[in-house]
């Protein structure tokens, strides 16, 4: 299976929370991202996406289709981000866009076995994939990448 944690891009700052738009910036953040996911997705990936404006803006700039899930909202636990994506239980490949700490830390249990309060930059992609050597299930870091490093 493959998990893929993409960080929604730069919102403006105001409350509601749940309402707060991306910016310039993270419009083109988050198109810059979409441009390269959509050219390294899997066929069959399933997109889970926070109900948040700004995570709904940064979905929409892939282009595909997503299912929002209150699983994915920005007090989200780990536990339930990883029961929301059925990992390590599922097949097809899911991409999850949320919020920090909660990506932060699961990408920490994942790399590490241990929750711990790891940054991951806005509109940034954490890619991770898990197999089975020695018959015992490894997880691993496919990618890592920024908007920033995404070439034109």
């Amino acid at each position: 299976m493959e998990l893929i944690l993409w960080r929604h891009a730069e919102a403006e700052p105001g409350e509601p929370d749940a309402e707060r738009a991306l910016t310039a910036k993270g419009h083109k953040q988050a198109a810059k991202m979409a441009e390269w996911l959509d050219s390294t997705l899997p066929s069959g990936c399933r997109i889970l996406v926070s109900p948040t404006l700004r995570t709904r803006q940064t979905a929409e700039a892939l282009e595909r289709k997503f299912k929002l899930c209150a699983e994915l909202a920005p007090d989200a636990s780990v536990k339930g981000i990883l029961a929301a994506a059925n990992w390590p239980q599922g097949r097809e490949p899911v991409l999850i866009i949320g919020h920090q700490p909660s990506l932060g830390r699961l990408a920490a249990l994942l790399v590490s076995g241990t929750e711990q309060d790891w940054p991951i930059r806005k509109g940034s992609v954490w890619w991770f994939a898990q197999r089975i050597r020695t018959e015992q299930p490894q997880t691993y870091v496919r990618a890592v990448m920024a908007p920033e490093l995404v070439l034109k």
